[in-house]
């Protein structure tokens, strides 16, 4: 599995503005990733972001789908996985991702916050009878990444919960604190 399906799966699974299934349409064409990224966080967020698509190759460069004149920079959906969750990253955020799908170590020298209000989908933690494991969508949501590792290094690491919770890049050691800001049931 490439670096980027991983990393989505680990971390930044899910922002659907409705329900996932199995038959989720992922955005294709640019018009549909643009609309795509822009779902992913605040309009205040994403009305002067760079949109950008995905590298076709792990570690290869992002294509813009459209210039913005702000700090922000919004994805689409990650091609070949099975939901839809496209995300919102400063600066700091988003070197940060660049880095570890490269397979780079980052220098954090400040705190980095994404969006994605879509939200994620993770595995459920709990034990379901027969061992079948399903997901659990995290809602819209708020991601922090700092400086500060040791502050984050003791919290809860489970995303089904509901809870806010820390993640981090496959391959990579640096957690990001995860904070929903609504239950997906609500509306």
């Amino acid at each position: 599995m490439n670096t980027i399906k991983i990393f989505v799966i680990a971390t930044l699974a899910g922002l659907a503005a409705y329900g996932q299934t199995a038959e989720t349409k992922l955005p294709a064409t640019d018009a549909e990733k643009i609309a795509d990224a822009l779902r992913a966080g605040p309009a205040f967020v994403t009305k002067d972001a760079t949109l950008l698509d995905w590298p076709s190759t792990a570690g290869g460069k992002y294509r813009v789908l459209r210039q913005g004149t702000s700090e922000w920079t919004c994805l689409p959906a990650v091609p070949g996985y099975p939901h839809d969750e496209p995300g919102c990253f400063d600066a700091v955020f988003l070197r940060w991702i660049q880095d570890g799908l490269a397979g780079k170590k980052a220098k954090i020298d400040r705190v980095g916050i994404a969006y994605m209000y879509v939200g994620a989908w993770v595995p459920e933690k709990s034990d379901h009878p027969g061992g079948i494991h399903s997901e659990f969508h995290v809602g819209p949501h708020i991601m922090i990444i700092t400086p500060h590792q040791d502050e984050l290094q003791s919290m809860n690491r489970d995303g089904s919960t509901g809870m806010p919770y820390v993640a981090h890049l496959p391959n990579q050691t640096d957690v990001f604190l995860v904070m929903p800001i609504r239950e997906w049931g609500d509306k």
